[in-house]
């Protein structure tokens, strides 16, 4: 697929204040600092599009971003950092549990896993949730220049045991590195045959 454009729509800070649906649309969840931002702009060849922050919990808001004006790329707040302000999870929750199983267009969520880590129950607990609501989702895996091939895949197996012993959904599992540029094509392909 060839990125012909890609624009920031707006930013929502709930349901009512989104765009309204009609697009395909493809929201994009983590922990925070997962690389959500980096991995948005790698897709699209745009490297300010998402802003990347040092800070985890940049973002506060559901951004929307039109791609050749024939769908969307959906960047929702991080679920690790906002669920330690203070009333933020509630709200977190409130949204997240209405806008992913009842928003029209959504193809697939994109939960992205740092791989450089053993299975943390916070995405376990996420993507149980995603697979016993029937919202399909599939797992990226991202900084896998971070650590070595072994260490990655064992990782993303040890991930997908714990998953198993919560639900029988097996997500399709890709694994990317915005600093390399590695699982773009695959990522790309995926979302291709999904419009």
């Amino acid at each position: 697929m060839i990125i012909r454009s890609a624009v920031f729509n707006t930013s929502a800070t709930d349901l009512d204040s989104c765009p309204p649906p009609g697009l395909p649309e493809f929201p994009f969840i983590g922990r925070s600092n997962v690389g959500k931002s980096s991995l948005i702009n790698l897709l699209t060849s745009r490297k300010g599009l998402a802003r990347v922050s040092g800070a985890p919990g940049h973002t506060r808001m559901i951004n929307f971003f039109t791609i050749n004006d024939a769908w969307r790329i959906v960047d929702l707040p991080g679920y690790g950092h906002v669920e330690k302000k203070q009333g933020a999870k509630e709200k977190f929750a409130e949204i997240i549990s209405e806008f992913l199983p009842q928003r029209e267009g959504i193809r697939t969520v994109f939960v992205l896993i740092d791989s450089r880590h053993e299975p943390q129950r916070i995405d376990i607990e996420f993507t149980t949730w995603l697979a016993n609501s029937g919202v399909p989702f599939v797992l990226v895996f991202t900084k896998v220049d971070k650590l070595k091939p072994a260490g990655v895949t064992r990782n993303v197996a040890a991930f997908q045991a714990s998953l198993a012993e919560w639900t029988t959904v097996q997500p399709r599992v890709f694994t990317c590195s915005s600093e390399t540029g590695a699982g773009r094509t695959q990522l790309m392909t995926f979302i291709s045959s999904l419009l």
